[in-house]
């Protein structure tokens, strides 16, 4: 059996940590391997909306979240935001699918602009010009026409634009309930089974 590629994940310091952490752990259970990608603004989230203490250099936050997930060696590896020589900076790298989970509306514009200031908006800028699977999990409200040109400017050369809005039709009991209605979405659009949500009409 073909072993599947290696999925991207980006976090930015977008309110909502708790969602690009559940993916996190969803594909590590499916056995995927993840290229992670932080932003300096994300760790502070989370400090504020976790209770991670997650180490800044990237072999310690590495370590950290190997352990944390009970992953295998190297099924996450970790990334530095100016890490030039990563595979994420290249069109040769085997991933087929980047997800920026959360992404602020800052990254959402950097991308769209196509800058390439950092690994992460590097990255994703190799996405669209080999013209792979990007994903943008946006946490923001309300939404500025800026926001709006930027997601439609996108999503017009086939970027995924999924904004964090869970719905409630599933009848939610608790918080990690509406964080799985959300990351459901995501692994649907990645090709990763599983079991978060009920189908609609099964």
């Amino acid at each position: 059996m073909k072993q599947a590629s290696p999925i991207i994940v980006a976090m930015t310091g977008a309110s909502g940590a708790c969602y690009g952490l559940r993916l996190l752990e969803c594909l590590i259970k499916d056995n995927r391997q993840v290229y992670l990608l932080i932003s300096k603004a994300a760790q502070a989230v989370f400090a504020m909306e976790t209770d991670l203490d997650l180490p800044s250099r990237p072999a310690e936050a590495q370590a950290y979240l190997t352990e944390h997930f009970n992953a295998e060696p190297d099924q996450i590896i970790v990334y530095g935001r100016e890490q030039w020589s990563s595979p994420v900076a290249s069109g040769s790298h085997k991933a087929e699918h980047m997800v920026v989970c959360p992404c602020t509306t800052g990254t959402l514009s950097s991308i769209a602009q196509g800058s390439s200031d950092n690994l992460m908006q590097r990255a994703a800028d190799v996405m669209i010009k080999e013209q792979r699977k990007l994903m943008l999990v946006v946490r923001e409200t309300p939404l500025s026409p800026i926001h709006l040109e930027n997601m439609l400017k996108l999503a017009n050369i086939g970027v995924t634009i999924m904004p964090a809005n869970p719905g409630f039709y599933q009848n939610p009991k608790t918080l990690d309930d509406l964080v799985d209605f959300v990351v459901a979405r995501i692994l649907d659009h990645l090709g990763v089974e599983h079991q978060l949500l009920p189908r609609w009409g099964l």
